[in-house]
C-alpha cells in the first residue's frame, strides 16, 4: 500500500509533467529536512526528534495545514546529532573516502507513520521544485540510517524497497525485518529480537519463574517479539498467566492492562514494550502504587534515564533486563555535551549569531540530567556511530579508493550496488568492535543483562549484572552475576512466581482441570514408587528387590525378613525347644532309674526309651527351622521333620499294639505274644520310618525344598523361606504322619478299657487326640499365616504335639516313679488287674 502511494506521488509529478513537456516538477510543497548538508555523496536519516503530533482540523473546504510536531525528544536528538558526528569524523580521515565529502540530509518524522511517510518521499525525490526534465531520475541519498521504532522502519523499508534503497536501523529489532524476501535492502547494526525473545525465557526460566505476566506495545515490534517470547516460554516450561498489549494512544486499554496486573497472581512482568508505551505504563502503575513486582525488560526501555523519576523506582527498581552492549567513542560525549548546551539554553561559545548569547560557564544543566542517558550509556549512539562507518566503507569499496590516488568520483553510485556492498562490509571500528551483517541483514546478537539499582549516591543506576552472546556456544551465551543483583524492595532474596509450590522429591505433579501445566497439586508417589528429582512428572517404580525409603526419594533393598534366633520370637520359641528336650532327658532319666521297677517293666522299657530319645529328636528339629534359610537347612528341616515324627508315631503305635496283643495273650490257649515279641516291635518301628525315608528321599532327588525369596505376599519386604519345591512331597510327608497318628488313635481308642496291670491305651488316645488336633489346626493356620509366622506356626505345631506326646504318655507314670513310689510295686500292679 505504501509502495503504490509512492507510485501515485511520481505519477502525479509525471501528470504534471504532460502539461509541461520540457519540465518534471513537484506537486505541492516539498519537504524539507531539518539537518542538513551538501556532499559529494549522501546519507539521509530519520528519527522522531519530537515525540507527538496533533492532527490539523480538517474542513474539507481548504488545503489541510501541516501537520504540528511538539515536545521535543532529545535522545533522538542526540541519535541525529551522532549521525553528525560520525559524518563529519569521516570527512576529516583522509584514509576512508578520500577526496570524496559525505553529505546528510535528516528529517523528523515527530514519531508517526504520517510523518515518516512524508519525509520518506522527500529522501528518495529532494526538495527541489523541479526535477528536470526526466521524473525517472536518482534518489536524493544514497543509504537512509533509522528509524528507532520497528512500525516506522517497516514503513521506511517497504517504500524503498523497490528503489533498492538501503535502510539501516540501529534501533529496529522487529524479527519480521528479518524477511530478505519483504527487505531485501534492508540492515540494523542491532540483532533481530529472534534471539531477545528467547533470551528473555531463558532468563526466566533460570530464575525459576515459571508464572509470568506479558505485556506488549500494540505494534509490530511488540507483537512480533511477544509473540517469539511466549513460543520460547512453552519451549522452556514457562507459564504465562497472561498476555495484554496496547497502544501508546489507547488510554482505555492500558487502564485495563493495569487492572489486569493488579489482579494477578504472577509476580513477574516481561514488558516487551517500546519506550513510550513503558513510559505509560509506569505512570498509571506509579498511581495506583502497584509496587513489588519484577520487571524483565527489553533493550527499548530498560537503560532510559527518562523513565526514572522520583516515583519510579518503587516500580521498577530490580528490574532485569537485555540491554545494547555499552561503547566507547573517542569525542562523541563532548560533541553531544556541547549540543545539549547550545541546544537547551540557546547559545554558543563563539557567539557567532545576532540571535544567541554567550555561554556561561556557570550555566546550570540540573535541567538536563533527565535527557543524558544516551551520553552516559552510548548504547544506541554507538549503533548509529556503526551504521554510518558500515555505508562509508561500502561506499569505499564501490568508488573503488585507493591510499594515494583517492576515489574515482566520476562513478556514479547505484542503490543497489551500495546495498551489495553492506553485504560484504567486515571492519573494526576505533573501540574495538567488529561490525558486519549476516545473512539477514542484522548484526550478532550481543545484550548487557542490566539490573535497576539505587548507587551509593542515592540515583538510579543500570549496572550490569551479566551478558547474553548469541555468538558463543550453546550452553556460554549466558553468564549471571546472581550476587550482584538487587531485587524489588532491595531485596537480595530471590522473588518467587509459580502458580503452584514445587512438587518436593517423593511426589509428582498433577495438573489442575482447565489450567496451565504450570499449576499442579503435588501428589505422593504410590506404594513402591519414587521420584528423586523436583517438580517430577510421574514417578518410577523401584526394581523388583528394592522398595521406596520414608520419603520416597530413592530405592532402598528391601528389608530380608526370616526368623532369626535374635529375634524375642525366635529366642522363645528355642526356650520351649530346649525345655522340652530337658524335661525329656529327665523323664528318661528317671525311667533308667527306675528301669527295673514293676512300673517301667510293664511299659515296655524298650519302647519307652525309643520314644523318648525320638522326641527328642521331634523337639530339636525345630531348631532347623530358625535362622537364614540356606539350601541345606530347607532340605533338612522337612526331612528331620518327617522322620522324627513318623519315629515318634512308630514307637506309640508299637506300645498301642502290645496292648492290643497282650490282652489277646490272656485269653485261654493264645499264643499270639511270640508273634509281637521284641523282634517284631523294632522290625515294626524301622518298617513304619523307612517308608518315610523312602519319601523323603525321593521328594529331595525329584524336586526338593530350596531357599526362596517371597516378594509377592509384602511389596515393601522380602520374605526369605523355604520353597516346597515339590508340594506334593511335602503332603506326602505330612499325609503319612498323619495316617499313623489316626491308626494310632483309633488302636488306642479301642484298647482303652481292655483289662491290663497298667493300661496305657488311655493316655496313648488322649495324646493322640491332642497331636491329631494341632495339626488338623496347623493347616489352615500354615497355609494363611505371612511370612516368618508361617514358619513360627510350624514350630509350635511340632512343639504342642511334641509335649502333647511326653505328658500325656509319660506324665503319670513319672508321678508314680517320683511321688507314689508305693504303687510301683508288682503287688499294686497284679492288684489293679485282679479288680
Amino acid at each position: 500500500m505504501l509502495t503504490g502511494l509512492l507510485f501515485m506521488w511520481r505519477l502525479i509529478a509525471y501528470d504534471a509533467a504532460e502539461e509541461d513537456t520540457s519540465l518534471c516538477q513537484t506537486l505541492g510543497s516539498p519537504e524539507f529536512p531539518l539537518l542538513s548538508k551538501d556532499g559529494d555523496v549522501m546519507i539521509g536519516g530519520a528519527f522522531s526528534i519530537h515525540s507527538k503530533i496533533t492532527q490539523p482540523s480538517l474542513f474539507f473546504t481548504e488545503k489541510p495545514t501541516p501537520l504540528e510536531c511538539s515536545s521535543v525528544n532529545l535522545r533522538e536528538f542526540r541519535f541525529a546529532q551522532t549521525m553528525i558526528f560520525a559524518i563529519e569524523e569521516i570527512n576529516k580521515n583522509k584514509a576512508l573516502l578520500p577526496n570524496v565529502s559525505i553529505g546528510y540530509r535528516i528529517y523528523d518524522n515527530c514519531g508517526s507513520t504520517l510523518t515518516s511517510m512524508r519525509a520518506v518521499m522527500a529522501l528518495l525525490n529532494g526538495d527541489e521544485w523541479t526535477l528536470g526534465n526526466s521524473c525517472s531520475g536518482q534518489s536524493a541519498v544514497h543509504a537512509i540510517i533509522g528509524e528507532s521504532e520497528s512500525s516506522s522502519t517497516i514503513v521506511l523499508s517497504q517504500t524503498t524497497g523497490p528503489f533498492k534503497l538501503p535502510v539501516i536501523s540501529h534501533s529496529a529489532t522487529c524479527e519480521c525485518l528479518s524477511n530478505r524476501k519483504e527487505y531485501p535492502s534492508f540492515f540494523r547494526t542491532i540483532a533481530s529480537d529472534l534471539y531477545q525473545s528467547r533470551a528473555l525465557a531463558q532468563l526466566v526460566k533460570h530464575f525459576g519463574w515459571t508464572w509470568v505476566g506479558a505485556v506488549n506495545s500494540d505494534s509490530d515490534y511488540g507483537n512480533n517479539g511477544m509473540a517469539i517470547f511466549l513460543t520460547a516460554a512453552q519451549e522452556e516450561g514457562v507459564c504465562v498467566e497472561y498476555t495484554e498489549k496496547f497502544n501508546r494512544d489507547e488510554p482505555a486499554k492500558l487502564l485495563k492492562v493495569v487492572e489486569v496486573i493488579q489482579k494477578s497472581t504472577a509476580q513477574v512482568i516481561v514488558g516487551f514494550l517500546a519506550h513510550v508505551e513503558m513510559n505509560n505504563l509506569l505512570e498509571q502503575l506509579s498511581l495506583r502504587n502497584i509496587t513489588g513486582r519484577q520487571f524483565i525488560g527489553v533493550e527499548a526501555w530498560i537503560t532510559a534515564d527518562s523513565l526514572v523519576t522520583p516515583t519510579s523506582f518503587s516500580v521498577l527498581g530490580g528490574s532485569l533486563g537485555f540491554a545494547v552492549q555499552k561503547a566507547n567513542i573517542s569525542g562523541l560525549e563532548d560533541f553531544l555535551v556541547k549540543d545539549f548546551w547550545e541546544t537547551e539554553f540557546w547559545c554558543n561559545e563563539t557567539n557567532m549569531g545576532s540571535i544567541q548569547k554567550s555561554c556561561k560557564k556557570t550555566q546550570d544543566l540540573t535541567a538536563l540530567r533527565d535527557y543524558d542517558d544516551d551520553v552516559a550509556e552510548l548504547r544506541y549512539s554507538s549503533n548509529i556511530y556503526k551504521a554510518i562507518y558500515a555505508v562509508a566503507h561500502s561506499l569505499h569499496s564501490i568508488l573503488k579508493c585507493s591510499d594515494g590516488k583517492g576515489c574515482k568520483k566520476s562513478l556514479e553510485v547505484k542503490p543497489w550496488e551500495v546495498v551489495e556492498a553492506l553485504k560484504q562490509v567486515n571492519f573494526i571500528i576505533r573501540n574495538g568492535d567488529q561490525v558486519w551483517f549476516d545473512h539477514t541483514g542484522a548484526a550478532v546478537a550481543k545484550y548487557e543483562v542490566v539490573n535497576w539499582q539505587r548507587g551509593s549516591n542515592g540515583l538510579v543506576q543500570f549496572k550490569p549484572v551479566g551478558y547474553y552472546d548469541a555468538s558463543l556456544p550453546s550452553g556460554q551465551m549466558f553468564v549471571l552475576n546472581t550476587e550482584a543483583i538487587m531485587w524489588p524492595g532491595g531485596s537480595k532474596e530471590l522473588p518467587v512466581s509459580v502458580c503452584s509450590k514445587s512438587c518436593r522429591p517423593g511426589a509428582h505433579k498433577v495438573l489442575q482441570k482447565g489450567k496451565p501445566v504450570c499449576c499442579y497439586d503435588c501428589v505422593p508417589c504410590p506404594a513402591g514408587e519414587i521420584s528423586n528429582t523436583t517438580d517430577s512428572i510421574d514417578c518410577k517404580k523401584c526394581p523388583e528387590a528394592y522398595w521406596p525409603n520414608q520419603n520416597r526419594d530413592a530405592c532402598i533393598p528391601k528389608n530380608i525378613e526370616f526368623l532369626s534366633f535374635s529375634e524375642v520370637m525366635g529366642k522363645i520359641l528355642i526356650f520351649f525347644t530346649l525345655f522340652g528336650v530337658l524335661l525329656t532327658i529327665i523323664v528318661a532319666t528317671l525311667f533308667l532309674i527306675y528301669k527295673d521297677t514293676p512300673l517301667v517293666k510293664a511299659n515296655n522299657s524298650e519302647l519307652s526309651f525309643l520314644l523318648l530319645f525320638s522326641l527328642s529328636l521331634c523337639f530339636l528339629c525345630s531348631l532347623t527351622f530358625i535362622g537364614q534359610p540356606s539350601e541345606w537347612s530347607c532340605m533338612l528341616r522337612h526331612t528331620a521333620f518327617g522322620i522324627t515324627f513318623v519315629l515318634c508315631i512308630s514307637c506309640i503305635l508299637g506300645k498301642t499294639i502290645v496292648v492290643l496283643m497282650a490282652f489277646k495273650a490272656t485269653l485261654p490257649g493264645s499264643n499270639v505274644m511270640k508273634w509281637f515279641g521284641p523282634s517284631q516291635q523294632r522290625i515294626t518301628v524301622l518298617s513304619f520310618t523307612f517308608i518315610q525315608v523312602i519319601i523323603c528321599t525321593l521328594w529331595l532327588t525329584i524336586n526338593p525344598p530350596f531357599p526362596f525369596k517371597n516378594m509377592n505376599l509384602y511389596m515393601e519386604k522380602i520374605i526369605l523361606e523355604c520353597a516346597l519345591g515339590s508340594p506334593v512331597g511335602f503332603w506326602a510327608v505330612l499325609g503319612y504322619i498323619g495316617f499313623l497318628a489316626l491308626l494310632c488313635f483309633v488302636l488306642a481308642f479301642l484298647a482303652r478299657k481292655l483289662p491290663d496291670s497298667f493300661n496305657e491305651a488311655k493316655y496313648i488316645t488322649f495324646s493322640m487326640l491332642i497331636f491329631c488336633a494341632v495339626w488338623i489346626t496347623f493347616i489352615p493356620a500354615y497355609v494363611s499365616s505371612p511370612g516368618k509366622f508361617t514358619v513360627a506356626v510350624e514350630i509350635f505345631a511340632i512343639l504342642a504335639s511334641s509335649y502333647g506326646i511326653l505328658f500325656c504318655i509319660f506324665a503319670p507314670k513319672c508321678f508314680i516313679l517320683a511321688l507314689k513310689p508305693e504303687l510301683n510295686t508288682k503287688k499294686h500292679m497284679m492288684g489293679k488287674m485282679q479288680s
